[in-house]
């Protein structure tokens, strides 16, 4: 019971293998005496650990089959922007400002670079006084 009280340990590491790549290290391991063990990796060299299973290959399949993306906006739509923008002698920030958005977002709709948000373009009817949506693509808003 005494042996106990005389000494404490708290953790005591297991001895992993130290695995080397070079033969440097490998040569030296056998000069010391040390147990040394070679082993190579099944899929050593090859690119077989990145190969498709079935199982893989069902999956990307059925990701083929997904819904598509919505379409981005129509180049009809971002040139009638650009058009009643400079019509009204707007920069792309100045538009912005007005409509609280970025003027990237403006840049985006006009080379009709993003899917279409109707808050927005509702937004940019008013203040541009054209119509975005529907027929008659560009041409003015009647109130």
């Amino acid at each position: 019971m005494e042996d106990w009280d005389k000494q404490t340990i708290i953790r005591k590491r297991a001895e992993v293998p130290k695995v080397t790549k070079g033969a440097a290290a490998i040569n030296a391991a056998r000069r010391a005496g040390a147990v040394v063990g070679t082993e190579r990796k099944a899929t050593g060299g090859t690119n077989k650990g990145h190969s498709m299973t079935d199982h893989q290959k069902i999956a990307k399949l059925d990701r083929e089959n997904e819904v598509a993306p919505p379409p981005k906006i129509s180049l009809s739509v971002g040139k009638a922007i650009q058009q009643a923008r400079q019509a009204k002698g707007l920069t792309q920030k100045e538009l912005g400002q007005k409509i609280n958005e970025k003027a990237n977002i403006i840049n985006d709709y006009e080379m009709s670079r993003t899917i279409p948000n109707p808050a927005i373009i509702g937004k940019l009817e008013n203040i541009l006084n054209i119509k975005l949506r529907g027929k008659n693509i560009g041409e003015p808003k009647h109130k």
